[in-house]
């Protein structure tokens, strides 16, 4: 049995940080990952029995004693724990080889995003749209298995099946063996001898589908609608990815979005102003009577309940809410001008002049109605 000070290359006054440091420089040089050859393989499980003994003060004073010693175990040595737990100790985790596995060729397709343009009519039922989309779609004369009908992958050669290669690197350690993908088969394992004639061995092909989809209301512009796997097919018939839904609403000529209400601006003349009257209005779902009362001011508004826009995420909808605009004449001819000063003669209006200031007059004015 080895002298296990000349095995570590110590002598046997040799303090427990020598012993270390010895057993360290001989580990990283005799590793089988390190170093394969036999002989290298069985000098490490020398080393490292030899370690194990003089590391511990106990088992190195029975050693010097001359107790009996097993080198692999026996006489009360620690055992041996292995090449790898050895090598993650002093190269850290990760260090030693890992089990290769090969590549999928099946891979998740690409997100696609699809922009649609809606009407305000459109936000407020929501609606149906079939969508012609320019994608990836599955190969169907392979199915997705890239091969051509009749074939199939077949295992690499020249990495067996493995996806990687190893390769041997020199280092300060020395020479260190590490595994790399295959330059042959990409690191799938496999290679297609014969690859499908239609989509060139991807296993899709471009191609234009509808897409059929319901458009709940209360969407407003820059909202984005995922539909999860109507994307692009993947790779080798892999999963599809996911598609998006841009909406941009198209500005409406009379009405304009505050919320869930509808805004709109109903011009009234000064007879109806001061007489008030009743009328209809269309409204983006069908005519609504409208009641205009008598001495209606410029800038109130007449709020019409449940005509307004649906919420994304409820049932009640919002209201219409209809801004009162009093027309003033710009042209009267001298009938129309005698009957309007006769009117101001038997009104005996004031003459105009400064009142307590109304904030809500120029709120009325500034944020309530910005469809102009």
């Amino acid at each position: 049995m080895a002298d296990h000070y000349e095995v570590l290359g110590v002598s046997r006054e040799a303090t427990p940080e020598e012993i270390k440091k010895a057993y360290r420089r001989l580990a990283r040089e005799l590793h089988p990952d390190v170093n394969p050859g036999e002989d290298a393989s069985e000098r490490f499980k020398l080393v490292t029995h030899a370690y194990d003994v003089l590391s511990d003060a106990e088992q190195r004073r029975r050693y010097d004693m001359g107790g009996s010693d097993s080198p692999f175990g026996g006489g009360g040595g620690a055992g041996f724990g292995g090449f790898g737990d050895i090598f993650e100790t002093f190269f850290g985790a990760g260090g030693g080889q890992r089990a290769a596995r090969p590549r999928s060729r099946a891979e998740r397709g690409q997100d696609a995003l699809v922009r649609v343009t809606l009407d305000l009519k459109d936000v407020v039922f929501g609606v149906h749209r079939d969508l012609e989309v320019d994608t990836a779609v599955l190969c169907e004369t392979c199915g997705g298995s890239c091969c051509q009908p009749g074939t199939s992958p077949v295992t690499c050669d020249i990495c067996h099946g493995s996806g990687q290669v190893q390769r041997t690197v020199r280092s300060l350690l020395g020479n260190v063996v590490t595994n790399q993908p295959c330059n042959v088969c990409q690191g799938y394992g496999t290679t297609i001898p014969y690859p499908c004639g239609t989509c060139q061995g991807q296993g899709r092909v471009r191609a234009r589908r509808t897409v059929s989809l319901d458009i709940p209301a209360g969407v407003e512009t820059g909202l984005r609608l995922q539909l999860p796997g109507s994307g692009e097919v993947g790779p080798a018939g892999g999963p599809n990815g996911d598609l998006y839904l841009e909406v941009t609403v198209s500005p409406h000529d009379r009405f304009s979005r505050d919320g869930d209400d509808l805004l709109a601006t109903l011009e009234v003349s000064m007879p109806d102003a001061i007489l008030g009257t009743r009328t209809t209005i269309e409204s983006l779902d069908g005519p609504v009577e409208l009641e205009v009362r008598p001495g209606v001011q410029a800038g109130d508004v007449l709020t019409i309940k449940g005509r307004g826009i649906t919420p994304l995420r409820g049932s009640q909808r919002g209201d219409l809410r209809v801004g009162v605009q009093v027309v003033t004449p710009t042209r009267l001819d001298g009938r129309e001008r005698a009957l309007v000063e006769d009117l101001a003669k038997r009104m005996k209006a004031p003459a105009p002049h400064l009142s307590e200031f109304h904030q809500g007059l120029f709120s009325k004015l500034r944020d309530r109605f910005r469809n102009g």
